[in-house]
């Protein structure tokens, strides 16, 4: 009884199975079916269906063009040193009597007076040549032009707003220092502070070999994506007989700024070797045959030859202690420094408006101009140096040293020099690899 209990048992569960899978198999047929009507049968043509083209016009809104008759436009020249305001239109491509009647009306303009050679004038015009509008920018930062309002020119003048962006480029000495720049497209004025700044370190009439490079990193100022001129130097190497020389500028929390060695040391020393940016020695410190004396006699200074008018600067901070004529000197300037040092400035043409007994001037200031007053057969600057009333050659005489970085703010000059170093680093490493 019991087996019979255990085996209908087991066969109702065999037959729940078998029903089980008997319904499935009837739901299973309709989705078969469908998945068959995707197919398709065999040696069916289906390359051909038949299609039709339909043409149809599709309406457009009109657009009506605008002839403009009195179309404008902006034309640009630079101004050629031979050039006249007439010369300058007509390049421009202006035919207009009334604005050059105008033009040649004002030429004693202030306005007009700042349009140097080398300049860039924007000229707006109409299609027959007729001046609307003109316009350039001055040296000292200024937009100035002319507008046509109804049948007149009005005067325009209007400070500009510059943007720095930074520049960076390498030069190699072949001759000067001014051929170097011009050959990489460096400004002048960067030119110039390159050799102010290691005016200390380096004697820019004497000392620069062939094969000496220089790194500057310096900002240019832009006006509306226009480069208008280079501004500051920022950084700079120099690498003068196989040694390197850099520079780092630093404005301190008192305002003042000046340019430093990357660990903070002054630059800046106290005395600068030359009064003058670039000329050359013609008379050394030693014993010379005197060219109006005409006997031999010990040179107490150097004499350096330059083009009468030349700038003559301070070589130190100090107070005028005389300024006028003296013997053989001509007109001459002696200036009194702290620490028992002295220096005189002589031949000169003139001297600075304004330069008096006991004036206060510092180190790069114009006291005077080259000339060649007193005993003097040509324009030169005779140049003393002077320590307790000493004479000694200031080419070769050991001058102190300037003021270090403040403590209190080495981490901000850090803050300032550490990324200027290595980009100087990185551009001497590619003209190094570029060179190999």
């Amino acid at each position: 009884m019991r087996e019979e209990q255990i085996l209908t048992h087991f066969g109702g569960r065999r037959e729940s199975k078998l029903r089980l899978r008997y319904i499935v198999a009837l739901c299973s047929l309709p989705l078969l079916g469908m998945v068959a009507a995707f197919g398709t049968a065999p040696d069916t043509v289906s390359s051909y269906v038949p299609t039709r083209m339909v043409v149809e016009s599709l309406k457009l809104a009109s657009a009506e063009q605008s002839v403009d008759a009195d179309q404008v436009f902006w034309r640009e020249e630079r101004f050629a040193r031979s050039d006249t305001i007439s010369d300058l239109l007509r390049r421009m491509d202006v035919n207009d009597q009334e604005a050059r009647t105008f033009l040649a009306q004002i030429k004693r303009e202030p306005a007009l007076q700042l349009l140097r050679p080398g300049t860039t004038v924007q000229a707006r015009t109409t299609d027959d040549g007729s001046l609307l509008a003109l316009r350039y920018i001055t040296d000292r930062d200024k937009l100035v032009g002319f507008d046509k309002q109804g049948a007149e020119f009005e005067l325009v003048e209007q400070q500009l707003s510059l943007s720095p962006q930074q520049q960076m480029k390498s030069g190699e000495i072949r001759s000067s220092l001014f051929a170097a720049a011009d050959a990489i497209g460096l400004s002048d004025n960067v030119a110039i502070q390159l050799a102010d700044i290691f005016s200390g370190d380096i004697d820019f009439h004497r000392d620069l070999r062939r094969g000496d490079k220089f790194t500057v990193i310096y900002e240019m100022l832009y006006h509306q994506g226009r480069a208008i001129k280079s501004g500051r130097l920022l950084a700079a190497e120099f690498i003068n007989k196989g040694k390197s020389y850099r520079a780092i500028w630093f404005q301190g929390v008192d305002g003042k700024g000046g340019y430093y060695t990357p660990d903070g040391k002054n630059l800046r020393k106290a005395f600068l070797r030359s009064p003058l940016q670039f000329s050359r020695i013609s008379s050394g410190f030693a014993m010379r045959f005197h060219p109006i004396l005409h006997q031999w006699r010990k040179h107490q200074g150097i004499d350096f030859a330059a083009p009468a008018g030349t700038h003559v600067k301070a070589t130190a901070d100090g107070t005028v202690e005389f300024a006028g004529t003296q013997n053989g000197y001509g007109r001459v300037i002696t200036l009194k420094h702290q620490g028992g040092f002295s220096t005189r400035y002589a031949h000169l043409r003139g001297f600075e408006p304004g330069l008096h007994k006991g004036m206060r001037v510092h180190q790069g200031d114009v006291i005077g101009h080259v000339g060649q007053s007193g005993w003097a057969t040509g324009p030169h600057l005779h140049y003393e140096f002077r320590i307790n009333n000493q004479v000694r050659n200031p080419l070769k005489v050991a001058l102190p040293e300037a003021l270090p970085v403040p403590a209190q703010e080495m981490a901000a000059f850090n803050s300032v020099s550490a990324p200027l170093a290595a980009e100087l680093t990185l551009l001497e490493n590619v003209n190094l690899a570029l060179l190999e």
